[in-house]
């Protein structure tokens, strides 16, 4: 075989499989730093986790990690229209927790992730929403108020629900960063085992 014909050979094996790759429905993960994957190496955030777990029970699904460490409900909004051009067949929204921490009046929060949830819902996009709740010393009204949202919101606007995406990982050693706010890669893993039971009802297995 020439030089010429086996390059050719692998640039259309590299087409091909460039092409069935971009057959995969898009699973967006659209987040705070918890998405992101701060503090963590390449291929150690929720996400990345989140691929693995799917490709071995045979969902086809790509997942872009859409992360960005330190947004608010304000900048997701102001990010949705990015999202929903991207044409995804589902969004994880984990957003909040960097207003509760900042002590942002409740109800902007609430408006924000309101709009956010209606324009997937508007563009026919499934939505799996993650709650986070915050440190003992905002109080117990404000805490409460604050969890509230995340229930309130996923069932007007027919989502998916985890209430709290740290609920498996709060008493287990080594899953949150020095900070005391960022999972590890180890959490990170738990958290996208976390997600996938609520995902799964929102995904369609293999090509069927």
């Amino acid at each position: 075989m020439n030089g010429r014909v086996y390059f050719l050979l692998v640039w259309f094996a590299f087409l091909a499989a460039s092409g069935h790759a971009s057959d995969r429905p898009l699973l967006v993960c659209f987040g705070d730093s918890i998405t992101a994957g701060y503090g963590l190496s390449d291929g150690e955030a929720y996400p990345d986790f989140l691929q693995r777990k799917l490709d071995a029970l045979g969902y086809a699904y790509k997942v872009v990690n859409h992360g960005t460490s330190g947004a608010t409900t304000k900048d997701a909004l102001a990010s949705l229209p990015s999202i929903v051009r991207m044409h995804p067949a589902v969004v994880i929204v984990e957003f909040g927790g960097n207003d509760g921490l900042r002590g942002l009046p409740l109800e902007r929060t609430r408006d924000n992730l309101e709009q956010v949830l209606a324009g997937l819902e508007a563009a026919h996009i499934k939505i799996l929403l993650a709650g986070i709740t915050l440190p003992p010393d905002y109080g117990p009204d404000y805490i409460s108020s604050f969890n509230a949202i995340f229930p309130a919101l996923a069932a007007r606007h027919h989502a998916a629900l985890v209430p709290m995406i740290y609920k498996d990982l709060v008493h287990v050693p080594g899953t949150i960063q020095g900070d005391g706010i960022h999972p590890t890669a180890k959490g990170s893993e738990i958290i996208a085992g976390t997600l996938l039971p609520a995902l799964k009802p929102l995904l369609r297995r293999g090509r069927e």
